[in-house]
């Protein structure tokens, strides 16, 4: 299907972090079963079998495995592209590298589930907050998933993915740079709204403090993610950079961070189930 202006295109795009348009297998706020989401696995099969989407996201970064034959040309690397939008998961979307511990089936809409940072954190890292931020729903131990995403369009950082596209070009290359944190109770840690600083370089909007030593990235030609394609196949193709490493981030800094941002983040996004099927999936250096 081929979207023809930028308002089809971007409430398509915006789909992908709006977790309240999940398709749920289980009612919202109760725990879905194994049984649920294989339900969900079973009817994203169904409706992308044969309709000729691409390869999928989120997925094993330590998997190399995918059968997917649709392709398309890598985007640029980041520094060659504008920064359009930051925005993050409750609970890494990717499994692998230091985020290997399942948090469960969650509620079937994406809350809950994903997976945690596998290393070890002090008792001082984890001591509660004072006060809870935000709304509470993140605690010190939580990891979350930050996607930087960045388009070849002539744009400039703002809200939503939508901020991804110009009337100019309505297809544009779109690369997310990805960077898994878990929060903790320490001021020495990483400052967030540092993390997420962003200005103009050589010309383009860029990240200035994307993390450099986490890892090479893993490189995989995927789609957008969110919980709104548990049972769709995204249509949007993306290429991704997954930093195998998890960095520590000071969660006071996240609150800081929801009160004031361009991108008028005020929450965590839930998270799109693991694509597994190997049809759904590009082959990692292939």
């Amino acid at each position: 299907m081929i979207y023809k202006n930028k308002a089809f295109i971007g409430t398509a795009i915006s789909l992908a972090i709006c977790s309240g348009l999940a398709i749920a297998a289980s009612d919202s706020g109760k725990e879905a079963t194994d049984a649920d989401v294989q339900a969900q696995r079973d009817s994203l099969a169904k409706v992308t079998n044969g309709a000729g989407f691409g390869p999928q996201s989120p997925r094993d970064i330590d998997s190399v495995d995918g059968s997917n034959t649709r392709t398309f040309e890598a985007a640029p690397s980041h520094t060659e592209m504008n920064l359009c939008n930051i925005h993050f998961h409750e609970g890494a979307e990717h499994k692998g590298g230091e985020f290997t511990t399942f948090a469960g089936n969650g509620d079937g809409a994406g809350h809950g589930t994903g997976f945690n940072y596998s290393g070890e954190l002090s008792a001082a890292e984890m001591a509660p907050l004072d006060e809870p931020m935000g709304d509470g729903s993140l605690v010190p131990g939580d990891t979350i998933e930050v996607h930087y995403v960045h388009s070849t369009a002539q744009v400039v950082p703002g809200p939503t993915l939508g901020a991804c596209l110009s009337e100019s070009i309505a297809n544009p290359q779109l690369r997310v740079e990805t960077q898994v944190y878990v929060l903790v109770n320490d001021d020495e840690a990483h400052d967030f709204v540092k993390l997420t600083e962003h200005g103009e370089v050589n010309g383009l909007q860029q990240a200035l403090n994307i993390p450099s030593d986490t890892g090479d990235a893993i490189q995989y030609a995927g789609s957008t993610t969110g919980p709104s394609y548990n049972e769709a196949g995204s249509p949007l193709q993306v290429s991704w950079s997954v930093r195998p490493k998890v960095a520590k981030v000071n969660i006071k800094t996240v609150g800081a961070w929801f009160e004031n941002n361009v991108f008028e983040e005020d929450h965590a996004h839930g998270v799109r189930n693991l694509v597994l099927n190997p049809a759904l999936l590009s082959k990692i250096g292939g």
